[in-house]
């Protein structure tokens, strides 16, 4: 990798990558293309490591000829594609950017790339990896095995549709074009700039403020939990190493049930910022949310056996980093919750529907 487009990389995961990368490629220069819209912000991309290696171009992964420019300006050898609409909520009230985004979206890359990397000398040293969910696998009773590469796909929200469409087309470049991809599919992410809408940094931004702690039905979803900066050097593993066509599952390893996933950050809570009450007294149920998949687990053993990667953090150090980091951390939580329409949000997904 020298010259590395990154999409998405004002957002959560994107953010952090771009940190990763500099960090483990001295020689890289990046450029990151990102829309700016309600979960990307320039506050993510404060005191970088080499900021002189970075580029940022604010733009739409659906515009054309801007892709096609910047992969010709600064002569992109790999793409690394994060951009996406990925909150399931938000696609359940309002599908139609999902599918703009995630699918033609994903598609006007390929072909930019397939257009501007065939004018040159073709697809050799070239990469294009495409970030993507364990949501497109559907949900998983309790016992059954974790999700492996080769599961069928069976996405259940608007959102994971999107994102199955998205992988499908990927594989269909490579096996129709010949362009070198690779695809991560990845569980529930957490850590440091994850946008406060996602379950654990809403969780502490509201018990700090004393508000209620929103529990989905009776709290008793499951999910991979994966530390984020794990999930960018899987990435990083995977863009160097992976073998072109093939999809890698990442997780983290960590299946606690989401109410005592809570619960454990109440009480980290507790230690770091004690409060007039025990902060689990704020938690409150509200109605489930339409199709809401029960469990996810990830089967990471291609990964570990294929390219020597396992994730570093356990949930107990890596809910105290991420608890700790929000705490310290009041200037970025302040521009992000004063973002035009988030309270409206929050009132919308949550109040709304029958919560307090």
């Amino acid at each position: 990798m020298k010259s590395i487009l990154i999409t998405g990389g004002a957002g959560f995961i994107g953010s952090n990558f771009v940190r990763t990368l500099l960090r483990l490629e001295p020689d890289a220069r990046i450029v990151n293309l990102d829309a700016l819209t309600y979960a990307g912000s320039l506050e993510n991309l404060r005191d970088l490591p080499a900021p002189e290696r970075h580029t940022f171009v604010q733009g739409d992964i659906c515009d054309r000829e801007l892709v096609e420019d910047l992969l010709r300006q600064h002569q992109v050898d790999t793409l690394i594609h994060f951009a996406a609409e990925s909150h399931v909520d938000r696609s359940i009230l309002g599908p139609a950017p999902f599918v703009q985004t995630n699918v033609m979206g994903t598609f006007t890359l390929l072909d930019a790339c397939r257009r501007v990397w065939g004018e040159a000398d073709g697809f050799a040293g070239r990469r294009f990896h495409h970030v993507s969910t364990d949501e497109v696998y559907g949900s998983l009773e309790p016992g059954a095995p974790a999700f492996q590469e080769a599961t069928p796909y069976e996405p259940r929200s608007p959102y994971s549709a999107s994102k199955a469409a998205s992988d499908h087309l990927v594989r269909a470049y490579f096996h129709t074009y010949g362009m070198p991809v690779t695809i991560t599919n990845c569980s529930n992410n957490y850590g440091p700039y994850q946008f406060p809408e996602k379950l654990i940094p809403l969780m502490i931004l509201n018990a700090v403020r004393g508000q209620a702690l929103p529990i989905y039905g009776d709290g008793k979803q499951i999910r991979d939990w994966l530390y984020v900066e794990d999930h960018c050097e899987a990435i990083h593993r995977v863009v160097q190493d992976g073998k072109p066509g093939e999809t890698y599952n990442v997780g983290g390893g960590n299946q606690p049930y989401n109410i005592d996933l809570v619960r454990e950050i109440c009480a980290i809570l507790d230690e770091l910022r004690p409060g007039a009450r025990p902060y689990a007294e704020l938690i409150q149920h509200v109605p489930d949310r339409p199709g809401h998949d029960r469990r996810y687990a990830m089967d990471i053993s291609k990964i570990r056996a294929e390219l020597d990667w396992v994730p570093r953090h356990d949930i107990e150090s890596g809910l105290r980093a991420t608890v700790q980091w929000y705490l310290d951390h009041p200037d970025w939580v302040r521009a992000v919750l004063e973002q035009d329409g988030y309270q409206t949000w929050l009132d919308k997904n949550y109040v709304e529907r029958g919560g307090k």
